[in-house]
């Protein structure tokens, strides 16, 4: 069958054009089921898991260059399994002729992943926690007791997740993990309550701050206004996902800039500090004084206290959403990890060591921003760089959350949880930004709706719940799979010992804010209807597989998308088929 250069297959259709066009064209029509590949030009599938037998790659088959076409077509899409997005985005996107593959490129090297990690920890958490720390500790010295220990648990937290990153090395974090170990819903859930609430409203909460404190040397003498505020936060917000939509090396470049610059703000502050110690100004440190105790802390002050350094520890987990980006993941994931967060713990410990050697504890709790009351005690003329340095500090976290939460979505779509349309790619830039769209909009959203600092405490219970049940994913994998291969293997001293400490924090949450931790479980199992009538629902009415595949095309045209060819999730090297699911008739491999 020969076509016109450009023209679109009908729906259904595979067939290939006259060899002689040298064209390679996608077929469309149908989304393989879970575990098969639409490949470009075929009529088959292929299995996309191997068995854990160890068996040796196939070299791959070398194919003539072929001419990049002068017009590319925007594809359209064959029918999606449901009105929502159910079912397994197809890699077979339409009918769009392509010279290169199309795929998320690898451009994250060791450098930058190591900024993601640390960009994503130093927030707004360092400036503004050791306030809440302090004031659920009693003293100074236990207050630095639980900054080392905060650091500590998050260690072990990511010596687990380097495990799975490398043992199922797919971009999602969390998510890809919780699906591949304890299947579609378990997985779905954590999908579901991350996209419709934590990170747009993490998002929100960093937006935010960075906007009332650059906004604050224009209303010295009041809280920034409201409008100007939102407003303020949407700007940088809408300029950052211009910036990761038009290519990955600039979001990590700026990432890379920031961190550095948080870095230095830091820095800055630790050797001022010294300097105070080197001139006998540290009383407040002295053993007699730090451990003088104003009030005795119960196990419930010593927990939120807890829950207070975690929170400036938040985002440990964040590169491993990007593992697919990462340029020889099996060594670098797990090299980021043990480089950042010991790096981290190092200066969050000095920074509030330096807080000490300025401040009394009085000054400290009486404090709305730590690190502007240093500047104004210790820089004098220069404390302006302190402000500067927050607001430098949360631009750059809202840059890694972006980053981060899109990939997120972007996983979600291609296993067939979220619109098949989050699974694309820009077909020059090779960026998600079906995704990045989703996740700008969505946090514009939670701005404009409702209080979003006390969205914050549902947001964190559900976080810390999150974690949780990844490690104990990691001890489940353990169980099933005791003989795959795994580049990092922990020993389960680590997994129990986070568990241990998860679930002390997590009884306790579910006691003294009842309230708040139940909303936190009614918004997650909100997600079990829509499972089952958008993913699980297969027969749908043709009306709803018309208007989602008309949505998809549109959206396809509007932003130059198309599915990324050739595999990107790495599942060929996944070292298990998925875990069969209840009434699925999938067997696993022996």
């Amino acid at each position: 069958m020969r076509l016109p250069p450009g023209a679109l297959l009908p729906l259904g259709s595979v067939s290939l054009p006259d060899p002689r066009q040298r064209r390679a064209w996608l077929g469309c029509g149908h989304h393989p089921p879970r575990g098969t590949r639409a490949m470009a030009g075929e009529n088959q599938h292929q299995t996309l898991r191997k068995s854990i037998a160890p068996q040796q790659p196939a070299p791959p088959v070398q194919q003539p260059p072929r001419p990049r076409p002068p017009h590319p077509v925007a594809p359209r899409t064959g029918s999606i399994a449901s009105g929502g997005g159910g079912g397994r985005a197809s890699r077979a996107g339409s009918c769009i002729p392509v010279a290169d593959r199309v795929t998320l490129k690898k451009e994250i090297g060791l450098i930058s992943a190591c900024a993601i990690i640390i960009g994503n920890i130093i927030g707004s958490g360092i400036f503004i926690s050791p306030k809440g720390v302090l004031e659920h500790t009693g003293s100074v010295g236990l207050a630095l007791i639980i900054w080392v220990l905060g650091g500590g648990i998050s260690a072990l937290g990511s010596l687990c997740y380097a495990e799975l990153g490398v043992t199922i090395p797919k971009s999602g974090g969390d998510y890809s993990y919780v699906t591949e170990i304890f299947g579609e819903l378990a997985g779905f859930l954590l999908l579901w309550s991350a996209v419709l609430i934590m990170y747009p409203t993490s998002l929100a909460v960093i937006a935010l701050t960075f906007s009332n404190y650059v906004l604050q040397p224009v209303f010295p003498n009041c809280i920034p206004p409201y409008n100007a505020s939102r407003i303020l936060s949407m700007v940088c917000l809408s300029l950052l996902t211009w910036v990761n939509s038009s290519s990955v090396r600039w979001a990590t470049r700026i990432q890379d800039i920031f961190t550095a610059g948080k870095l230095l703000a830091l820095g800055l502050i630790i050797i001022v500090g010294f300097i105070q110690i080197f001139k006998g100004n540290y009383e407040e440190l002295r053993p007699s004084n730090a451990f003088n105790f104003w009030m005795t802390p119960s196990v419930g002050h010593l927990a939120l206290a807890f829950l207070q350094a975690s929170f400036a520890f938040s985002g440990w987990n964040f590169l491993n959403y990007v593992t697919e980006e990462l340029v020889d993941p099996r060594r670098n994931l797990p090299r980021a990890i043990f480089i950042s967060i010991p790096l981290v713990t190092f200066v969050y410990t000095f920074t509030n060591i330096a807080y000490f050697t300025a401040m009394s504890p009085q000054e400290l709790l009486s404090s709305n921003a730590v690190a502007v009351t240093f500047g104004e005690k210790l820089l004098g003329y220069f404390s302006w760089v302190m402000p500067v340095s927050v607001a430098l500090s949360t631009f750059g976290g809202i840059n890694g959350y972006l980053f981060t939460s899109s990939r997120l979505c972007f996983s979600g779509a291609r296993e067939g949880h979220l619109p098949s349309l989050l699974a694309m790619i820009h077909a020059r830039n090779c960026t998600p930004i079906p995704a990045l769209l989703v996740c700008c909009l969505a946090t514009v959203v939670i701005m404009l709706v409702g209080d979003t600092y006390t969205l914050i405490n549902y947001v964190s219970f559900i976080n810390y719940l999150c974690y949780g049940v990844t490690i104990i994913g990691l001890i489940v994998l353990r169980w099933k799979k005791p003989n795959i291969f795994r580049p990092i293997k922990v020993n389960l001293l680590v997994p129990i010992t986070y568990l241990i400490f998860w679930a002390f924090l997590l009884i306790f949450s579910l006691y003294s804010e009842p309230v708040v931790c139940g909303i936190g479980l009614i918004i997650i199992l909100t997600g079990v209807p829509v499972f089952f009538l958008g993913v699980y629902w297969k027969n749908k009415p043709k009306c709803v597989h018309r208007i989602a595949e008309s949505m998809t095309y549109w959206g396809q045209k509007v932003c130059f998308v198309v599915y990324p060819q050739g595999g990107s999730p790495d599942e060929d090297d996944l070292p298990f088929p998925p875990f069969p699911l209840p009434g699925s008739e999938k067997t696993l491999k022996k």
